[in-house]
């Protein structure tokens, strides 16, 4: 097996060698060390591989942050095949949508987290048929004709789909010296990872990103923190996203403990803080460590092992997050799907200011442009324009849109963000917002259009218009401006009912205001003129509405 750092499997067995009793993964108190990680990998690649899974295939998860999920990862990487992790807040048309378009030829969810969301139930309800299929029988979904399997582990009352059983049983059929031929004959820049990102887009968009770019972000994520296998670095963001594969690929570049987090609740976090003595924290969104440092515990906990804490935020707010830790350095950073996930970050000589009020400066082997969107010239320092990335940071392309892959991505490889910032004479980038009709909720990218595209279904709403207001809890939230159909009528509460169960709550409009007139230019509603209109409210109980709505209230 070749050391090359360039592949996920290469990289593990590279760790495994490096420092097999080094603990790699620390998730609800289950935990393992790299060579035993590489075992439960290469045994879930056998499985994977003895159920028909090829190179070249993707397979799906749609999952809670669990164990199974980073072994699937790590098992599917070994042989060659790609994995989509779902959005677990997905509902109804937009994982209808989503698994269709992938092409993935297995699904696979568990019970993990049923006490929030019932995944398996929601896999029943999208594809009824689900209902009746047995593991071994043909699956035939018209909406999703690559999907041949589904299967739910860590569940002890399934027994019909595929499970660990049926998993282990496939596994015997491969050995493991096949799956270590698999993982040396993966190339750098095969597909690891598809992950879906809202654009601009009524859709959200599928983005390509190879072993390479998951690898060598990761490698400049340990370069930029100054990683060692003495770090253990807590991360409680969702493993469908970018920021739990950076910080997995950072922790196997130097041997460093991964601990991850299945639900988190801000008492909970602290006490696994201090008694894992984690070293870096990556909180990222001001909700979680807001909600940690006004925590009554937060006092009384011993936090002193922590010598960095990522967090993004308003400068006041990073500021005091600083003051309530003042042995961890705050670290800032600038990042999207489409660049590998952060291509941007603090440095650890950077000044406090500069760690607060900029996202830092490019990683190793990137290189960040700002530009005029209209002329495609560079802009002086501090002038904002539009942020172009360059480099291995870049991710493959959107699957089965060429067109738009072609709009992003210029024929030198830079990469069109639709981010507005500037750059300082230092080389740090100031993200300054959207260049297009985008939301940021609770740390999601959310397309207006694709909200005011799923509204206008209703047949009471004529026209809906969706813009970004401040939220206490989520930073932002949606608010959806209406005009109805002559003669018709809807409520705000109607209006989430509608919503609920076909979208992620996030997605949902937290404010309803009606109209009759729009602000309009020559040809276009002036959005910005909405918002000078728009009346603050108390947010629409969005959760309460829709368990009253699944009870049949």
């Amino acid at each position: 097996m070749t050391d090359s750092p360039l592949t996920v499997g290469a990289s593990l067995f590279r760790a495994a060698g490096l420092w097999p009793d080094r603990t790699a993964l620390i998730i609800a108190g289950r935990q393992a060390s790299y060579r035993g990680l590489l075992d439960e990998a290469s045994l879930c690649a056998r499985g994977l591989a003895g159920l028909g899974v090829k190179p070249g295939d993707r397979i799906g998860t749609l999952m809670h942050n669990c164990w199974e999920s980073v072994i699937l990862f790590y098992g599917a990487s070994l042989i060659g095949a790609g994995l989509l992790p779902f959005n677990a807040r997905y509902r109804g048309d937009e994982l209808s949508f989503t698994v269709g378009f992938s092409d993935v030829v297995g699904l696979f969810t568990t019970a993990h987290g049923r006490e929030h969301v019932e995944l398996p139930e929601l896999l029943q309800d999208t594809y009824p048929i689900l209902r009746e299929w047995k593991a071994g029988e043909p699956l035939k979904i018209a909406e999703a004709p690559s999907l041949r399997f589904v299967a739910n582990l860590a569940d002890p009352e399934e027994e019909r789909w595929v499970t660990e059983k049926h998993l282990a049983e496939a596994a015997q059929r491969v050995s493991a010296e096949t799956v270590e031929a698999m993982a040396a004959a993966v190339k750098p820049g095969d597909n690891c990872i598809t992950m879906f990102s809202s654009g601009t887009t009524a859709r959200p968009k599928a983005c390509m990103l190879s072993h390479e770019n998951v690898s060598r972000v990761g490698s400049a994520l340990a370069e930029r923190f100054e990683m060692t296998a003495d770090d253990r670095f807590w991360d409680p963001l969702p493993f469908y996203h970018m920021s739990t594969l950076m910080p997995l690929a950072a922790c196997r570049t130097v041997g460093a403990t991964f601990i991850g987090v299945e639900h988190f609740e801000a008492g909970a976090a602290l006490a696994e803080i201090e008694r894992t003595r984690a070293t870096i924290l990556y909180p990222a969104f001001p909700t979680l460590m807001a909600s940690m440092v006004a925590h009554p515990d937060f006092p009384h906990r011993n936090l002193s092992t922590a010598r960095l804490m990522l967090n993004i935020g308003a400068p006041d707010l990073l500021r005091r997050f600083c003051e309530a830790m003042p042995g961890a350095k705050q670290a800032s950073c600038y990042g999207l799907t489409e660049g590998g996930g952060v291509s941007v970050w603090s440095d650890k000589d950077d000044t406090l200011d500069e760690r607060i009020f900029t996202s830092g400066k490019p990683i190793t082997g990137t290189k960040v442009r700002v530009v005029d969107p209209d002329t495609l010239e560079d802009k002086p320092f501090g002038e904002n324009g539009e942020i172009w990335l360059w480099g291995y940071c870049v991710f493959s392309g959107y699957y089965k849109d060429p067109e738009m892959t072609a709009a992003v991505i210029t024929p030198d490889g830079w990469l069109r963000t639709n981010d507005i910032g500037h750059l300082l004479p230092s080389g740090h980038l100031v993200y300054k917002g959207r260049l297009k009709d985008m939301l940021k909720i609770g740390g999601e990218n959310v397309a207006a259009v694709e909200i005011e595209s799923f509204l206008m279904k209703h047949p009471a709403i004529k026209m809906a218009q969706v813009v970004s207001v401040p939220d206490e809890r989520l930073v932002e939230a949606a608010a959806a401006f209406i005009e109805c159909m002559p003669g018709k009528s809807i409520t705000p509460e109607e209006v989430v009912k509608f919503c609920a169960g076909q979208m992620a709550s996030f997605k949902i409009p937290r404010h309803v205001q009606f109209v009759n007139d729009w602000p309009m230019s020559t040809t276009k509603i002036q959005k910005f003129k909405l918002l000078e209109n728009y009346v603050p409210s108390s947010p629409l109980d969005v959760s309460g509405i829709a368990r009253a709505l699944k009870r049949g209230a």
